[in-house]
């Protein structure tokens, strides 16, 4: 009997080996091994969010460079329309050579003080010419057409008493350029 029962507890105690052997390696091997795994793959998901928005955003980083380059060719493109200050009063014969040729009188011009305006500075001429309409319009679409950065305001034109085919107009003429002492202080 005792042999039975040594047999008996042999194939208990191999019995619980068998079994046991698989529980305690799940428990002390296998679920700690998996839970380092899910961690591990937890940190790869967040490491490949963190590199595709890094991503996303080196390229947003991309198209504001390229957008600046533009940006920066386009201001070159508007800096080549101004001309420097000994530059203006070649563009105030410019423009009053364009009145008489449009058949206006040679314009009494008044400069006013130059004023800044922005990195660049604008020099307000008041002007005052007389002619017809047409040669106004001619006047007004030879000085739109300049390759230079102007405006006009205060535009009035008004009927001369006695002669309504006679108009005479006031106008303030603004010339944007590149003051030459700001130039060479900003390094350009």
């Amino acid at each position: 009997m005792q042999m039975k029962t040594t047999n008996t507890l042999l194939w208990i105690g191999v019995g619980v080996g068998v079994l046991g052997l698989p529980i305690a390696s799940y428990l002390l091997v296998f679920k700690p091994q998996n839970s380092e795994i899910k961690r591990a793959q937890g940190d790869v998901e967040h490491m490949r969010g963190l590199l595709t928005r890094l991503q996303e955003e080196a390229a947003k980083n991309a198209d504001f460079e390229r957008a600046n380059q533009e940006l920066a060719q386009n201001i070159g493109i508007i800096e080549e329309r101004l001309p420097t200050n000994q530059e203006v009063d070649a563009v105030v014969r410019q423009v009053s050579d364009l009145a008489v040729t449009a058949g206006l009188s040679s314009p009494a011009i008044k400069n006013n003080k130059p004023l800044p305006a922005g990195l660049y500075m604008e020099q307000p001429l008041e002007m005052e010419t007389k002619g017809n309409f047409i040669g106004f319009h001619t006047f007004l679409a030879q000085v739109e057409k300049l390759p230079r950065v102007m405006r006009i305001h205060d535009f009035k034109l008004v009927g001369q008493a006695g002669d309504e085919s006679e108009l005479r107009a006031t106008f303030t003429l603004s010339i944007y350029y590149q003051d030459d002492a700001r130039s060479v202080a900003s390094g350009q």
